[in-house]
């Protein structure tokens, strides 16, 4: 079976299931999106790796697995989501140390996480994307966007033919402060832990550069 190479194109709030986000999964060479929902505490682990100025202030728990791989010497090569069944993704992570090859079985959220941390591939195989992978349209004011930021948030994912409209209002609030403040405030939502008042700031920031 032929595997298929994916890329993170965001993370929405779930419309359907109550506390889930729907993590959007991109094929490198194609069109089609695989949305997976995951819970809370593995999107915002997701999207503190994806915020690469967001930097917590003790080690969140995929975090901790990086720092005790990197001390004995273990590499995650690549992740590949392998089973479909009932609507549930499987995944494995594919390891090495000491140039002995291992695959662990994990939950393809946790597997997503730590990819990103250790910059490994992610992959699935034709026929899972086949089966569940769908087309998102986005609206024409947002197309240059969705083709040029890969990290682009959704705010909700829809059937197929139906349309993605992007959260054009996420850092609304933030419009009246200074620069200086904005930094501030994004110093003390890291500290406090606060994720996503953290992610909004950075974007209403990045606007003004």
């Amino acid at each position: 079976m032929s595997l298929v190479r994916l890329k993170i194109k965001g993370i929405s709030y779930s419309q359907t299931q109550n506390g889930a986000y729907a993590l959007i999964l991109n094929e490198v060479d194609g069109d089609r999106k695989l949305p997976i929902v995951i819970g809370a505490f593995e999107a915002q682990s997701i999207a503190i790796a994806l915020e690469k100025e967001i930097k917590p202030p003790r080690p969140l728990t995929h975090d901790l697995f990086k720092n005790f791989a990197d001390r004995f010497d273990i590499v995650i090569k690549q992740v590949i989501i392998h089973k479909l069944v009932d609507g549930v993704f499987y995944s494995s992570i594919i390891c090495e140390r000491d140039k002995i090859e291992e695959i662990i079985d994990a939950r393809t959220s946790d597997a997503i996480a730590l990819a990103l941390r250790f910059n490994a591939p992610i992959f699935t195989y034709k026929t899972i994307l086949d089966k569940a992978g769908i087309f998102l349209k986005f609206s024409s004011k947002e197309k240059d966007k969705e083709d040029s930021d890969d990290s682009i948030m959704v705010d909700e994912i829809l059937q197929e033919g139906e349309t993605v409209e992007i959260n054009p209002g996420a850092s609304e609030g933030y419009k009246e402060l200074s620069i200086e403040e904005l930094y501030a405030e994004l110093d003390k939502a890291v500290a406090s832990e606060d994720y996503e008042k953290a992610a909004k700031l950075r974007d209403e920031i990045s606007k003004r550069k």
